[in-house]
Formats: C-alpha cells, sequence, structure tokens
C-alpha cells in the first residue's frame, strides 16, 4: 500500500535565531506568499520510495513542515514496491553514478516489472492526487508515474537526486532506460548539479536545486560536549559512565529518551572520550566506500596518531528501498576480521538503531559533534547530507572532491578535498593533517558552519522550489 508519511507544521519564524530576520521575512512574505497565490488552495505532493534512512526522505522531513508552518498545502506519499523491483532501482541508483552496481540487465523483462510496480501505485494514486495539484516525483523509484499524472493534466516535477559530472556507459544505460518515462510527460527536471542532467533534457525545463539541512532538528540542534558523550557512552561506542537512558527534546517539542543500543563489531572496550575519533556516517552502500575509509585509516593514520576509526551506518533492515545494504555490512565486515588485532581495537563497525527516527538523529548528532574529524570518503556522491550536517556543526570535514561535495567544500577554508577518492595515501595525509594541526582543524570547522548557515538552510531551498513552482503553475516555467 503506499504510504502518506503525516508531518505537523513548524513556524518558519523558529529558523530567525540562526539566519536573522531578513531571511525569514523573505521566506514568509515573498516566497510563501507567492506559493500560495499560485497553488490556490490546490496541494504540492512529494512522491518518493522510503520515510526514512536516506538524505532524500531527511530532506522532505525538513522542508515540507516549513512550508506547512507557512499555510502551503505539502504532502508526502511513499510507494510500495517488492524486493525484484528495489534491486532494479538499486541497479539505476548505481550508473545514474556511473558504476555497474550488481551487473543486471536493465532490458525488457526488468522493464516489465518496474512497469507493473508503477501500475499499482497509479491504482491507489488515482484517489489522492486531484485536479489541479502540482506533483514532484524523486528519484527513478518514482519516474513511471510521470505518463499517469500527464494523462490527467497534473504537472510534473521530477527531482533527481543522484549523478555524476560527465557521462559513461553506465550511465548512458540508466538514461536510456529512464528516458521513456520522462522526456514526454515532465514539466520541469531539478539535480543538484547541472551537469548531472542528461543532453536530452531541454534547457529550458532544467533546474538547480541544492538540498539543505534542518538546523534545529534533532540531527543538529544544539548539543553540549558532555550531552554527547553521555549519549555515545550510553549507546556503547565510548568508553564512559553513563546513568542510563538519555534524554532529549524531540521536534514536536515533546520529551523523548536515547535507550536503545547500538549494533557494534570490536575488539577490546570501546575507546575512551578522550581519545580523538575519525568518523564516517554513511548508508552500507558500495559507493560511500565505508572499507576503503577503513583501509586508509589502518594503512595511513592508524601508525600515527592515536585516533580511532567509528563507521556508522543505519540498521541494515531499516531501509525498504537499499536491497544491498546487508551485504555491504557483511563486506565491511569482511575486511575488519582480516586486519590485526591492534588494528581492529582501533576500528568500531557500529549499526544504529532505527526504530525510532528522532532517537537515531539524535546519536548521529553526538557522533558528529564528538568526532575530531567527519570524513566522507564517498566514490560518487549526489550530494552529501552528512558532509553538510557535520560543517554546520563546526566539525572538520576530509571528504572525496566528487559530485555535490565539491559545491559544499572550499578547500583549505571548509574542509580538505581528496581529489582522488580511490588513493588511500592523500585520504590518510589529510585525516592526518586535522588530527595533528589543532588550529587548522579549528579553522575548518569555523569555515565549514560558516558556508553551511550561508547555502545549505532550508530557506534557500524553499526560495529556490517557491520559483521553480510557481513557474510550473502559471505556465511560465
Amino acid at each position: 500500500m503506499m504510504e502518506e508519511v503525516r508531518l505537523a507544521p513548524r513556524a518558519p519564524e523558529e529558523l530567525q535565531a540562526i539566519i536573522g530576520p531578513e531571511r525569514v521575512a523573505r521566506l514568509v512574505t515573498q516566497s510563501a506568499e507567492a506559493m500560495r497565490a499560485a497553488l490556490r488552495g490546490r496541494s504540492i505532493i512529494n512522491i518518493n520510495s522510503t520515510p526514512a534512512g536516506g538524505g532524500v526522505a531527511e530532506m522532505l522531513q525538513v522542508l515540507l513542515p516549513l512550508a506547512r508552518g507557512a499555510d502551503i498545502d505539502a504532502r508526502w506519499l511513499v510507494i510500495d514496491g517488492d524486493e525484484e523491483f528495489f534491486a532494479i532501482t538499486k541497479r539505476l541508483h548505481h550508473r545514474l553514478h556511473g558504476e555497474p552496481g550488481d551487473g543486471g540487465e536493465l532490458g525488457g523483462q526488468e522493464a516489465a516489472h518496474y512497469d507493473e510496480v508503477m501500475r499499482r501505485n497509479v491504482d491507489e494514486l488515482s484517489a489522492i492526487v486531484v485536479e489541479g495539484d502540482i506533483v514532484i516525483l524523486h528519484d527513478p523509484q518514482t519516474a513511471g508515474i510521470a505518463e499517469y499524472l500527464a494523462s490527467r493534466g497534473i504537472p510534473v516535477v521530477w527531482r533527481c537526486h543522484v549523478g555524476i559530472d560527465g557521462s559513461n556507459e553506465w550511465t548512458d544505460d540508466a538514461w536510456a532506460f529512464l528516458r521513456r518515462y520522462l522526456e514526454p510527460y515532465v514539466d520541469a527536471y531539478v539535480f543538484t548539479r547541472p551537469s548531472y542532467a542528461p543532453s536530452w533534457v531541454p534547457v529550458d525545463r532544467l533546474h538547480v536545486i541544492r538540498p539543505s539541512i534542518d538546523p534545529l532538528a534533532p540531527k543538529n540542534a544544539d548539543m553540549s560536549a558532555d550531552k554527547a558523550r553521555e549519549i555515545l557512552s550510553y549507546v556503547g561506542i565510548l568508553d564512559h559512565p553513563s546513568a542510563g537512558p538519555v534524554s532529549f527534546l524531540r521536534s514536536d517539542g515533546t520529551p523523548g529518551r536515547v535507550e536503545r543500543f547500538a549494533d557494534i563489531v570490536q575488539t577490546g572496550p570501546p575507546p575512551a572520550a578522550d581519545v580523538p575519533l575519525v568518523v564516517q556516517v554513511s548508508r552500507w552502500d558500495p559507493l560511500k566506500d565505508m572499507a576503503g575509509t577503513m583501509t586508509g585509516f589502518v594503512e595511513h593514520v592508524l601508525d600515527n596518531t592515536e585516533a580511532h576509526l567509528v563507521l556508522a551506518g543505519p540498521v541494515v533492515t531499516a531501509v525498504a528501498d537499499d536491497p544491498e545494504a546487508a551485504v555491504v555490512l557483511n563486506q565491511t565486515w569482511d575486511h575488519w576480521r582480516a586486519l590485526r588485532h591492534h588494528q581492529r581495537s582501533r576500528v568500531q563497525l557500529v549499526c544504529l538503531p532505527m526504530s525510532d527516527g528522532e532517537e537515531n538523529a539524535v546519536i548521529v548528532n553526538a557522533l558528529q559533534r564528538h568526532a575530531t574529524v567527519v570524513a566522507q570518503k564517498s566514490l560518487a556522491e549526489g550530494f552529501g547530507l552528512t558532509v553538510t550536517e557535520a560543517m554546520y556543526k563546526g566539525t572538520p570535514v576530509v571528504a572525496s572532491a566528487v559530485g555535490g561535495i565539491t559545491d559544499q567544500i572550499v578547500d583549505e577554508e571548509s574542509g580538505l578535498l581528496v581529489q582522488s577518492p580511490r588513493d588511500l595515501a592523500e585520504f590518510g595525509g589529510a585525516l592526518n593533517r586535522v588530527l595533528m594541526d589543532p588550529d587548522l582543524a579549528r579553522r575548518l570547522g569555523e569555515g565549514g558552519r560558516r558556508r553551511a548557515i550561508e547555502f545549505f538552510l532550508p530557506d534557500t531551498s524553499l526560495g529556490l522550489w517557491e520559483e521553480l513552482l510557481v513557474s510550473v503553475m502559471t505556465g511560465d516555467g
């Protein structure tokens, strides 16, 4: 069954302490008023493939409550799919990043199954979407819905969150599969970078909107160093006294508790609270290259510093549209088991609890704040919200110079960029620089926070979405 994710409205004025009154006024009096006038009581409906566990879900959880708080009717639906469907769309995900993925086909049989899943979702959608609504479809999982919406005269925006600069045989394969579902039916395309769009997307329908984070959400809200240590101790990541479950404030203002433990693979006790931590928080996805991060740390950092490495991702059963997660986690375990004993004692593999999304977010917040340096050694990256999150918290970041990460980090000013993500010596050298030079770490952290506040908070994204959606609804886009 197609699922609706219900989110409570949030007043945009809540952001004023961070972005200032001028930016709030621009959002409330200009963007929101223009959107309401264009909608005239109609709905903006977002459709994606999972309510939790990925960057798309996190962005919707940020933007939709603020839109609703400005009296804009914004809704969120999640499609239903089976294991074979998500294997096909994960294949598309990898190929849009220029990688073969599982090496499977994208032929007639795969298209037939994709079409069947789309038909089932369209049957449910017919009772939800009405004339006058505008629909934003997110990523390859939803592309097949565009034809049905267009047949009813409903404007369609397709938002692609992934891609690479340039093309190769794998991107060509993915776009050949998707083109039939999109080209005749989509009114506007949104990409994170213009270079991610295929050549057949008309320039006048191409829009660029970068993601943003919510600075007040549990994942990013202010947190003291003592609170972060207390949380990480309770879940098992730090060896530090803990009295029990740790309280936090939920998005709706009600109290919550961190009361579940992380699943941790480690040798010996966890590190003490004063041990430097290199932290990478990612999905268990081959493009995040957790095993490569581990190898780079062990070969080029471990013997030079006292630092430990934490590789953290979600419990693998929690993300419905990611069938590869368990395989990648098992492969990462195999790399860890192959290390020498003293090396394994400096590396933790952590699966974070996902039963309560805000509990998970608070643990990630604590990890990113406590980290001495946050790493993101992705092989490809559509944008990389974990980079934005760490920058906002003032934690120095070492990341691959790929995709949207290069739009976030100005090398040597707001983080360090590793020019070749497969060059483990370069990666390890960048980590060593930050770990061994507190002044550099402080400067990069301060520069990252300034840049995150200036460019990657939700008022910026909402303003661009307002311009795009108004132009589509009024026929000017």
